[in-house]
């Protein structure tokens, strides 16, 4: 089963459910799709003999905070073990609105990767059974993994940038 065969069988059994494709450098098949569609596709995936998906590798989400509107996404990650074909399905969506259904009734695993996705970054997994901070203090009110916050101190005076492959220079230089 190649990327074509795929991408035909989905547009025959789930027409309209792929928004986009393309073929990422490592040669896996990325499937977009929506936050509403989501689920019923994964299902199809994984339920449908001509695909067999059978197994959720991993899911995680993204930030890219420069696509306004569609700042947060997740990739799922799935395998057919009998083929040995991967693909990656992603949805993008707001931050603002950071709702994607859950996907533990399809797969029990999922449940605490979309906890850890919750923690680093906010995706809140509408019907997941135990939705809550898996490696941060509970009362964290920030969600780490997003590209919110400066990387560095801007404070700093004991550095000199060229050493960092920057152009300008912070501080006092070393000479």
């Amino acid at each position: 089963m190649d990327s074509e065969q795929i991408l035909a069988q989905l547009a025959d059994k789930m027409p309209g459910a792929v928004v986009s494709s393309d073929i990422a450098r490592d040669g896996m098949l990325n499937i977009h799709t929506t936050r509403e569609q989501i689920i019923d596709l994964l299902q199809l995936l994984r339920d449908d003999a001509a695909f067999g998906f059978n197994f959720l590798t991993s899911l995680c989400a993204i930030h890219y905070p420069e696509n306004v509107g569609q700042e947060l996404g997740i990739i799922y990650h799935l395998h057919n073990w009998r083929q040995n074909v991967r693909i990656r399905v992603k949805i993008f969506f707001s931050k603002e609105d950071p709702k994607v259904p859950t996907a533990t009734l399809l797969w029990p695993t999922a449940n605490w990767m979309e906890r850890q996705e919750y923690d680093f970054f906010g995706v809140i997994f509408t019907g997941h059974p135990d939705l809550r901070r898996i490696l941060n203090m509970d009362d964290l009110e920030v969600f780490p993994l997003r590209k919110e916050y400066r990387i560095e101190d801007g404070t700093r005076t004991d550095k000199d940038d060229r050493f960092f492959g920057r152009d300008g220079h912070v501080g006092q230089t070393f000479e």
